[in-house]
């Protein structure tokens, strides 16, 4: 499971009640199949999903080798948080209502046909100023590209409406300066470094809080941001069949670039390739403007303009406003030229990135994501002395590591104590333990609070 499926977390915190109405719909269902369920958790799904009885759940363990508990108890764990299976009497089966809506998605069903609209319903009537990919991929780099020129304070012809400026301020990405005028927080400017398909997420997740308040159904937002993810590019839908609070949405989502509509009376829109990539499972995307460049080239690496040097000189081949000011964040500018910038990363550079919420390990990954072809044949891609020393700059400032996470302890038995002690150990969530004190630390509780209640409940079947 990729890294930029943390946008998906927030649904893990669901009630199981909105997940039963979430399954309601074919295409929420093969959504969260495919960009949150981990490979493992997918092959129990698939298993489980054409019988019509339940499974033992001895015989789903003995497919999972013994070194990969972790990935077992992973792949259960996130199951059990997205109330896809149900478990009773060492037995487990798929949530019904999941079930059912997920064999429609894939395979279809007597009333999938002409009646279900879950996967949108293409226009009737051919669309006479029809457009093609090229013209929405376009229209969605200016309008996403926007929204990233307004954060970082440059100049462009495209200025995002009321609604995108309201949506950064509430989201923390921006603030109100002394002047009255936005200007980028520590929390924007770690927004910019991340993946393009993270950042869309990241703003859509703020959008669907703000839709609470403004008293709109979240599970039909959640709905409609599903369904554009599993829309064809370049077809043209009907508004028709779309709730009310979905037609509204798709004026907000036209100002990111996710939809296009001539105006809003129009009958008819066409999902961009920013919609179509909503659920999928794809890491190209990269951050700023090159992240959707790449992902509209579709050539999954992108051509990089960065050159570093063993004396920390940066030269970046590019003429784009928006990559020279991300550039400007972590690097000391020295010379502009019409197709090319030029500086150093020096200790005073890479100190005020960090100050502002930028870590070493961001300013490394972009160098690497943006390294020029030429540096590319380099094995590693990076000057190994300036990725040390980068890092070195980062470990200066900090004395102490906090580590966030949880303490357990008080265990009534040292056989308890034992048992779940090293339950976490193999699933890799350990960090310090006592034995003594029959007390330890890990980073994650969820999977090991399961396997607490699982014991218990066995005990007391056994007392």
């Amino acid at each position: 499971m990729s890294a930029n499926l943390r946008s998906f977390e927030y649904l893990e915190g669901l009630p199981q009640t909105v997940f039963r109405r979430l399954y309601q719909q074919p295409c929420t269902t093969l959504a969260i199949f495919r960009r949150m369920l981990p490979h493992l958790a997918k092959s129990f799904v698939l298993a489980m999903l054409y019988n019509e009885g339940p499974m033992p759940t001895e015989t789903l363990n003995s497919w999972v080798r013994p070194d990969s508990v972790r990935e077992k108890e992973e792949a259960f764990g996130k199951l059990r948080k997205m109330h896809i299976i149900t478990e009773k009497d060492g037995m487990m089966s798929l949530d019904r209502t999941f079930r059912d809506n997920f064999r429609m998605a894939l395979t279809g069903g007597p009333h999938y046909r002409g009646n279900h609209r879950s996967f949108g319903v293409p226009c009737a009537t051919e669309d006479k100023r029809k457009v093609d990919i090229a013209f929405l991929d376009n229209y969605a780099t200016k309008q996403w590209e926007a929204i990233l020129h307004f954060m970082v304070g440059t100049r462009n012809d495209i200025q995002p409406g009321s609604g995108v400026i309201q949506l950064l301020l509430k989201s923390g990405l921006m603030e109100k300066g002394s002047g009255g005028h936005a200007e980028i927080t520590q929390a924007g400017f770690s927004f910019l470094l991340q993946d393009a398909n993270a950042q869309l997420w990241t703003l859509l997740l703020q959008y669907l809080d703000m839709a609470e308040e403004l008293r709109m159904d979240s599970v039909e937002v959640l709905h409609f941001l599903m369904m554009l993810g599993s829309l064809e590019l370049g077809q043209d839908y009907s508004k028709e069949t779309l709730t009310p609070t979905q037609q509204y949405m798709l004026e907000d989502l036209r100002e990111y670039g996710i939809v296009f509509s001539r105006k809003k009376s129009s009958q008819r829109f066409y999902p961009t390739r920013l919609a179509t990539s909503l659920t999928s499972e794809s890491g190209a995307l990269r951050s700023a403007s090159a992240g959707l460049n790449t992902a509209l080239s579709q050539t999954g690496n992108g051509e990089g303009f960065v050159v570093i040097e063993t004396n920390y000189r940066v030269y970046a081949y590019t003429d784009s406003p928006l990559q020279i000011a991300v550039l400007s964040l972590f690097t000391r500018l020295s010379a502009r030229y019409p197709n090319m910038v030029a500086g150093r990363i020096s200790r005073q550079s890479v100190r005020a990135a960090i100050k502002t919420g930028i870590t070493s390990d961001q300013i490394i990954d972009y160098l690497t994501v943006h390294a020029h072809p030429q540096l590319r044949k380099n094995n590693p891609i990076l000057p190994p002395t300036v990725v040390d020393q980068i890092r070195l700059w980062q470990i200066e400032g900090e004395r102490m590591k906090p580590t966030p996470g949880y303490l357990l302890k008080e265990f009534a038995t040292t056989a308890e104590y034992d048992a779940v002690s090293k339950y976490a150990e193999e699933l890799g969530v350990l960090v310090w333990k006592n034995n003594q004190k029959r007390s330890f630390f890990v980073t994650r509780y969820e999977q090991v609070g399961e396997f607490i209640k699982r014991r218990t409940a066995a005990n007391k079947k056994q007392g």
